[in-house]
C-alpha cells in the first residue's frame, strides 16, 4: 500500500499536522508516539571529563509544538513497526529529523529510544564524538541513556530501538537503499524517514 506523503502520521491514534514542504528544513510536523522518559542529561554530550562543547547543540521548543496524544498503558511493540515520511529535500533532511526527535522526546520518548541514521554528512554531534575515538562513541550507544546519532556505514552495527529516525541528507542511491531496510529492522515501533517521498517508496518497496 503506497505510502501518501500528505498524510504524515507518527502517532497510531491520530495525524499530525499538515504543512507545505520546502526547499529548506520546513517540513510537516510529525506526531510522536508518547511514552515514559526517564531523566537524563542534556543532548548532545555525556556526563565525563570536562571537553569542549559539541557542535549543533539545540535550543529547547515549546513543548506545546508536540501536541501528544492521551497517555495510556504501555502497549506490546507491534511486528511491523509504523512508517512516518516527512518529504524534505537532502538539505532539509537533517533539520527535519531534528525537529522529529525533539517532538518525540517532547511527547515523553525517553532519548534511550531513538536511534538517529544519516545517509549523507554525520550529524555533527557524532563527527564530534568520534573525535575521541570510536571506542568512546560505541561505548555511549551501548550505555542507551542518550539519542544515538550513527552514520549509515555504521548503522549496521547498531542495536534496534523503539524509534528509529532516518534522515536522508545525501550519499547515493545506493546508500539510501541499504540504510532504509536496515532502519526498518532496527525500529521497533516507529520508523520516520526524512527525503523525497519517491525515492523512499520507490526503495521500501511499497510503491509510488
Amino acid at each position: 500500500m503506497p505510502l501518501i506523503p500528505e498524510e504524515p502520521q507518527i502517532h497510531e491514534s491520530a495525524q499530525g499536522p499538515r504543512a507545505t514542504p520546502a526547499s529548506g528544513r520546513t517540513a510537516p510536523t510529525p506526531r510522536p508516539v508518547p511514552g515514559p522518559r526517564p531523566a537524563a542529561p542534556p543532548r548532545p554530550g555525556r556526563p565525563g571529563p570536562v571537553r569542549p562543547a559539541p557542535p549543533a547543540q539545540r535550543t529547547a521548543r515549546d513543548a506545546s509544538a508536540a501536541h501528544p496524544g492521551p497517555a495510556g498503558p504501555a502497549a506490546s511493540a507491534p511486528a511491523t513497526p509504523q512508517i512516518q515520511l516527512i518529504p524534505a529535500s537532502a538539505e532539509g533532511a537533517l533539520d527535519a529529523a531534528e525537529e522529529a526527535v525533539d517532538l518525540l522526546l517532547e511527547s515523553g520518548r525517553a532519548p534511550g529510544d531513538v536511534l538517529v541514521i544519516t545517509t549523507g554528512d554525520p550529524h555533527p554531534w557524532a563527527a564530534h564524538e568520534l573525535s575521541f575515538g570510536e571506542a568512546a562513541y560505541w561505548a555511549q550507544h551501548d550505555a542507551r541513556d542518550d539519542v544515538f546519532y550513527a552514520d549509515a556505514a555504521v548503522a549496521g552495527r547498531a542495536a534496534s530501538r523503539p524509534v528509529v529516525v532516518v534522515a536522508i541528507n545525501g550519499g547515493s542511491d545506493a546508500v539510501t537503499a541499504t540504510a532504509l531496510p536496515l532502519a526498518l529492522e532496527r525500529a521497533g515501533a516507529l520508523l520516520v524517514v526524512c527525503g523525497d517521498p519517491q525515492q523512499i517508496n520507490a526503495v521500501l518497496g511499497v510503491g509510488v
